[in-house]
């Protein structure tokens, strides 16, 4: 491992797992139980945002209005809710190749891992309990944090150098995501970023997006 690196950040969705659905699943019987409405969160998100993000977009595009925080507080309590229940059912729910074999090599070295993720922290947990993937990781940055990705990685960069004893240098981490708003994110906040086309974008996009390391997948040429 390069002495440069010290901690890697990891995204889920698209880049650890993809559920099979299974969250969009959670968010209409959400929508559903509280609002009395249908909702197909993909017709209006994109992927990459964080889950205040989704419920605020969703909450305007299908209820109307912006909803008070209450009721988002009630939809988001709904969603978790439902949430383990449809991730069991997911026959789509997978591990992104060559994520755990990464994951384990990583810890053998003694390098940090944290998540950084639109997932707000209880779902996180709930999309990787499935696969056992809970123990890798130490700390991590949630949609709970903020609904701006690029604070969701300050908010990770922060607890890293809490479990590394302050010995984390500046600049000294790196993410890997499969979004555009991963990279944006990771830039934002200092560090540079891995993308990985295991999710809804290419290489060339990702490329093109600023990242510094390009991959088909975490197994093709990871810079650790």
């Amino acid at each position: 491992m390069s002495e440069r690196y010290r901690a890697v950040l990891f995204d889920i969705d698209g880049t650890i797992l993809v559920t099979g659905g299974a969250g969009g699943a959670a968010w209409k019987r959400a929508f559903e139980e509280q609002c009395g409405v249908e909702a197909d969160v993909a017709e209006h998100t994109d992927a990459g945002m964080t889950d205040p993000e989704i419920a605020a977009i969703v909450f305007r595009e299908v209820v109307g209005g912006e909803g008070s925080p209450e009721e988002r507080s009630k939809l988001i309590g709904s969603y978790l809710k439902h949430l383990p229940d449809t991730i069991a059912a997911s026959d789509g729910y997978t591990v992104m190749p060559g994520v755990e074999d990464l994951l384990d090599r990583l810890i053998d070295a003694g390098v940090p891992l944290g998540l950084v993720t639109g997932n707000i922290e209880a779902a996180a947990h709930i999309k990787l309990s499935r696969a056992g993937l809970n123990r890798f990781f130490s700390f991590g940055g949630y949609g709970s944090d903020s609904a701006d990705r690029t604070e969701v990685t300050e908010a990770a960069l922060r607890r890293a150098e809490l479990v590394s004893g302050g010995a984390l240098e500046e600049g000294a981490c790196i993410s890997v995501g499969d979004t555009p708003r991963d990279v944006t994110a990771g830039h934002g906040a200092g560090i540079e970023v891995v993308g990985v086309a295991t999710g809804s974008y290419s290489v060339e996009q990702l490329r093109d997006a600023g990242a510094d390391w390009a991959l088909e997948t975490v197994e093709s040429g990871f810079p650790l």
